[in-house]
Parts: C-alpha cells; structure tokens; sequence
C-alpha cells in the first residue's frame, strides 16, 4: 500500500502559519488589569486648623470672614555648616540626615564673598536649607510638635519672643538627634538648624494664637507679663 503524504510546510521549505493572538478593541482595557487609584490622605494638622483652629481664630479675633483668617504658608529649616570650608564631607553628611529629617531634598547655599579671617572664599557651599510646603509642611510639624520637640532634654517649653514682627516664628534646635528618623549609632556629628514658620498673620498675636492652635507648645506667661513678655 502507498504512504500518504503528510503535508509539512517546513519540510517543504514554507513558512509555518501561527496563530493570531485575539487584540483587544481599541479603547477598552484587558479584562484582567485593574486601575489602582491612590488615594490622598489629608494630614492631621490640616483638618485640625479648619475644623478646630479657624473657628478659635475667628472667635477670638472677631474676624467675619474664613479668609481673614491667618494660615500657614510654608516652613524653612536652615543649617548652617562652617567646618564646611575644610571638608566637604561634612557637608554631605548634613543634606543626608536634614533629608531624612524633611522627607525633601535640601539645597545647597554656598557663600556670596571671601572673608580671609574666616577662611572663606566666594562660591563655597557652607550650608543648606529646604522649603516645605502644603501636606509636607503639615507632616513636618506634626513630628516637630508630638515627637521631637518632647525628646529635648530639661525642655520647658519653646521661647515666645522669636517673632519678627510681621507674623514669622523663628525656632533654634541645637541637636538633630531628637527627630526619630536620626539614628544615633550611626550619627557622625551633632548640628543645629533654625525653623522657620511663616504665616500670613499681620501681627504677631495672631500668628502666636496660630502656631498655639497647632500645639506649639510655648511657655508659660506669668500673671505680671503681658502679651510676648512685656509688662502688663
């Protein structure tokens, strides 16, 4: 009996046919992927100054409008680094740990003229700052006022006299080792930075009343003493 030929488009020296994947029409997803919407969480300082802080404000300075009311505008943290001038690593030992301390990048600020007695010359980096504004502003207070600012240590409370008049607060820390993000085994040194609230108050009662409202713990005023210390 004769073989039947089986057709072979390979053997043949054809091209083997495959299968065409099915596409999915244009415009729909695929049936399995799933759209991952993230979702924004409000910080908690934020819902406290519109749920709590606002209506205070506005009983307490008889304002008429919600707009009247003072607000946070953004909060500077600055460190100055003078050993920068020798080593530089010391520098970038200080952007690591303020990043850390931020959760932003600081950026770098470098000198604007030499002065000879202080070894300095033009266009040294001898320091850094970072800006912190909306949700990252918020979170940052939150951990200064709840979590750092408790681990200082003999604290009484923050000075109310670092105002500048225009409705600015200005606080000095000596240690970065009290923000729970600094691991002190793995600190190489100790620095300072200078923080930096700015509001929108006109005047430095209400931007007190503000950063009061946030929790800011200041210290006690004695009866005798008026308002930022002066005789009542």
């Amino acid at each position: 009996m004769a073989k039947e030929k089986t057709q072979n488009p390979a053997a043949q020296g054809g091209k083997e046919k495959k299968p065409k994947a099915q596409q999915q029409p244009k415009g729909k997803a695929a049936p399995h992927v799933e759209e991952v919407v993230e979702e924004k969480v409000t910080p908690r300082l934020a819902e406290s100054y519109k749920k709590e802080v606002v209506p205070a404000l506005m009983k307490r300075f008889s304002y008429s409008n919600t707009m009247q009311v003072p607000r946070l505008e953004k909060i500077s943290i600055n460190c100055g680094v003078g050993e920068a001038t020798q080593d530089q690593k010391i520098l970038e030992t200080v952007v690591r740990e303020l990043t850390l301390i931020a959760g932003q990048k600081p950026a770098i600020r470098r000198s604007k003229k030499a002065i000879s007695n202080f070894k300095l010359r033009e266009n040294i980096a001898i320091g850094c700052k970072v800006t912190l504004r909306s949700a990252k502003m918020y979170e940052f207070m939150d951990r200064l006022i709840s979590l750092a600012i408790p681990r200082v240590r003999d604290f009484r409370g923050v000075p109310d006299k670092s105002f500048d008049g225009r409705g600015n607060y200005t606080l000095g820390l000596k240690e970065q080792i009290i923000f729970p993000e600094i691991d002190v085994d793995k600190i190489e040194r100790i620095f300072g930075m200078d923080i930096t609230f700015v509001t929108t108050a006109k005047t430095d009662e209400e931007a007190y009343e503000l950063l009061k409202g946030f929790g800011m713990p200041f210290r006690k005023r004695e009866a005798s003493e008026g308002a930022f210390g002066e005789a009542a």
